[in-house]
């Protein structure tokens, strides 16, 4: 097992050109098209289901049992919900589950019918203080409180229907990535456009050092996390383990690592599997990974959908340390790279248990019952 140097300039330049692509869930397929391009340019085999996520294929020296990552390019967005009585701006109603607090001031391109596109910004209803004084303070944060200013010269309902605006077009927020010296990435959609580039750039470290993996590996890309149903439809019945690549929250309560890996043992769905996390929690040890533990009671991933959609397979969640999740977001780079080495070792390491190879089989080889440990 060989620890792999990542290049961390392609890790930053995948990131950049995933952040600079729209896609919402439900308009997915030009960031679909990017990570095919990078898979096609290492040499990675892919296929697409019919929504349109992949499914990339690392092979190793076995078949079954395989193991599987999932990372997603979808992000959270809008839609255009009617049009307010008042002056005829756009309502909003979001895709994915983010507050209207941080769509405010967003700046934002509308996707309308025939390629018609229109940048515009979400604000609140009462935006200027010097028309409505401390209101502009006081008035909740609520979807139903944001209009959708459009860089045109509209004054009705009709005029902007007559650009080719209507009821449920996607309304894409502008990421506004900046990278800095200091290794900071500060832009919106980091989740989950960072997991993606750092499974790339692990994928590419295994791609330029030829390393033998003991068994497949599926690289999978799912296009419907953020609203709920991400890897339910992308697996099939070898996979016996998989991880699930995201965001770890930053905050005060809880213990995401902020410059290293993180290791969700729970999230809103219950815990992980329990001989799969202590292998990666092994593997942060052994290779002296800067890492942590934490719990997430507000958080849910493609392995939740998975499992929920009857797949038995056995779970983890690795984590970047991500500030203001759904807002505007910010991670360092070190915790990208710690995360993709982690995924590179990971893709190395042997199957947890041969008696996975088979649905329904015997006990084989787990691990005794405390009762029978002599």
């Amino acid at each position: 097992m060989k620890d792999l140097d990542i290049d961390a300039d392609y890790l930053c330049r995948t990131l950049k050109d995933l952040l600079e692509i729209p896609s919402p869930t439900g308009m997915t397929d030009q960031a679909v098209g990017y990570v095919c391009h990078e898979l096609d340019r290492l040499g990675i085999p892919f296929e697409l289901t019919r929504l349109g996520a992949i499914r990339a294929d690392l092979k190793g020296l076995q078949a079954t049992p395989d193991r599987a990552i999932v990372s997603h390019v979808d992000t959270l967005g809008a839609v255009i919900k009617g049009f307010h009585a008042a002056n005829d701006w756009p309502k909003l109603s979001p895709i994915g589950h983010w507050s209207a607090r941080f769509a405010e001031g967003a700046r934002v391109t509308v996707f309308s019918d025939d390629d018609v596109r229109t940048t515009g910004t979400i604000l609140p209803l009462k935006a200027s203080g010097h028309t409505y004084g401390d209101e502009i303070d006081t008035q909740p944060a609520a979807w139903s409180n944001l209009e959708l200013r459009l860089d045109e010269r509209v004054t009705s309902e009709n005029d902007i229907r007559a650009l080719g605006i209507h009821v449920g077009d996607i309304v894409a927020v502008h990421a506004e990535p900046v990278f800095t010296d200091t290794g900071f990435i500060t832009s919106r959609h980091l989740d989950d456009k960072a997991g993606v580039a750092a499974v790339l750039a692990a994928t590419k470290a295994l791609r330029d050092h030829n390393v033998p993996l003991p068994m497949d590996c599926h690289l999978l890309f799912t296009i419907s996390e953020e609203v709920g149903s991400g890897a339910s439809h992308i697996l099939h019945g070898d996979v016996a383990e998989m991880v699930s690549v995201d965001n770890g929250t930053i905050a005060s309560v809880q213990y995401t690592c902020d410059f290293g890996v993180t290791i969700a043992m729970q999230d809103s769905t219950g815990p992980f599997d329990w001989h799969l996390t202590r292998s990666l929690l092994g593997l942060c040890k052994r290779f002296d990974i800067e890492h942590s533990r934490d719990v997430f009671n507000h958080y849910r991933s493609d392995a939740a959908a998975a499992l929920e959609a009857g797949n038995d397979i056995r779970t983890a969640l690795v984590c970047f340390g991500l500030d203001a999740s759904h807002g505007y977001e910010r991670v360092h780079l070190d915790s990208l790279v710690a995360l993709a080495r982690l995924l590179v070792l990971y893709a190395q390491s042997p199957a947890l248990f041969a008696r996975d190879r088979d649905l329904l089989g015997p006990v084989g080889d787990l691990p005794p019952a405390e009762d029978d440990i002599a």
